[in-house]
Formats: structure tokens, C-alpha cells, sequence
């Protein structure tokens, strides 16, 4: 009867474990965290928001510069309403005055939602790299004085808005469809430059906003003003 050699089993060659070289693990690695180092910028981009305007943007500029324009109009659609007999007269100067008394309020509170001053800044030179700041001289070496850009915005003179008070009958609702196109008429290229330059969702709506319903406004009274016999 044969048995096993024990030499023989003790000297048989164990199978070789494979060898894992240290630059292959190194590399692995090194794979794994450019993958999460590109998972983590992909999701830091997917989660960021837009980034507010700054106190020189062009949505800073216009909130500011229409809401000093709107609260003349607003003033102006006031005094109207007080005292016109005309229906069709009264329920525009309405429209006008609760109209821009809303968006007045809401550009005031885009300024303190992006935590910027009400104020700042030579009026209408937010708009001196647009097309409709070039047709009103903003952009050249000095900016406009402030009179200089209630001109090129279509307000009226302290004259003119005391000659409106103390007016009555068809004097008053003439002079007010003169002095509120040419102030619609001094918004619309404010709304342009807008849109032309700026890029917050919510103010380029608002500017379009403006630009037809003021542009519409501004055919409205010139119907009022045929029918009522006003010569310009």
C-alpha cells in the first residue's frame, strides 16, 4: 500500500498571487475623484441662481430713473381725474395713474431686494450704450444734467404742471393729452434701452410691459385730442 509523500507535498509550488502595481491603484484613484470633483461642479452650476443687478446695471438705472418718470405721470393723471368731465378721459387718466402707481411700487422693491440704493448716478447714463441712448445725446463726455434728462425723458416744467393745476373744462383735458405724450413718448426709448441691454427676467417684461401699453396710450389720446378739437 502506497502513501503520500510528504516531501513531495511540501515541496510543491504554491500558485503565484497576481501582483497589483502601486501606479495601478494610484490611478484608479485618481479616477474616482476627478469623477466626483466633476459631479460636485456640474451640481454646484445646475444649483446656482441668477446673480442680482448691480447699483451701475441697466435694470438699477431704469428702476430708478422710472420711477422718478412715473410719479410725475402719476401726479399729472391725478389731477386730471379730479376734475375732467370727459368719461373716456377719466377712465384713461385712471388706467394711468393706479397703472404706474404699481409698477413704481414694484421697481422700488426690486432696489431692495438687490440691496441697492434708491438713488444713484447721473439720470438716463444706464442707457448711454444703447441705441436709444445715443438718439437722446446720453453716452458723450459729460453726462445730462438732471434737466437736461427730464427734457430728453418728455416731463413736464414746474411751468407747465402749475398751467395744467390751474386749468379747467377743455384747456385742462387738452393740455393734459399733450403733456402725458409727450411723457409716454420720452418712456418708450427708456423701456428700449432696457430691453436692448438687460438681462433680469422680470424688469425686460416690465419694459415691454410699458413699451406697448404706452405706445397703445399714446394712439388713445391722440383720438382724444382729434375728437376734442385740441390743436397742438
Amino acid at each position: 500500500m502506497s502513501s503520500a509523500d510528504p516531501a513531495g507535498d511540501a515541496g510543491a509550488i504554491a500558485p503565484a498571487r497576481p501582483v497589483v502595481r502601486w501606479w495601478v491603484v494610484a490611478l484608479v484613484l485618481l479616477a474616482i475623484a476627478a469623477l466626483a470633483f466633476a459631479v460636485g461642479r456640474f451640481s454646484t452650476f445646475g444649483n446656482a441662481g441668477p446673480v442680482d443687478p448691480g447699483t451701475d446695471s441697466p435694470e438699477a438705472g431704469f428702476s430708478r430713473d422710472m420711477q422718478v418718470h412715473h410719479a410725475q405721470a402719476i401726479a399729472m393723471a391725478m389731477e386730471i381725474y379730479r376734475k375732467t368731465d370727459d368719461d373716456e378721459l377719466r377712465v384713461l387718466s385712471y388706467d394711468i395713474a393706479t397703472g404706474q402707481a404699481g409698477q413704481r411700487g414694484e421697481m422700488f422693491d426690486w432696489l431692495v431686494q438687490w440691496g441697492l440704493p434708491q438713488s444713484g448716478g447721473p439720470m438716463m447714463q444706464w442707457m448711454s450704450a444703447s441705441d436709444a441712448g445715443h438718439d437722446h445725446g446720453v453716452g458723450g463726455d459729460d453726462p445730462l444734467t438732471d434737466e437736461e434728462a427730464r427734457i430728453a425723458m418728455g416731463m413736464a416744467s414746474d411751468a407747465e404742471l402749475d398751467a395744467l393745476a390751474a386749468a379747467t373744462g377743455q384747456d385742462a383735458d387738452c393740455q393734459f393729452l399733450s403733456l402725458m405724450i409727450r411723457h409716454h413718448e420720452g418712456a418708450i426709448p427708456m423701456a428700449e434701452a432696457l430691453l436692448e441691454l438687460g438681462t433680469d427676467a422680470r424688469a425686460l417684461q416690465v419694459a415691454q410691459s410699458i413699451k406697448d401699453g404706452q405706445t397703445a396710450e399714446i394712439d388713445a389720446m391722440e383720438s382724444m385730442q382729434a375728437r376734442l378739437g385740441c390743436t397742438s
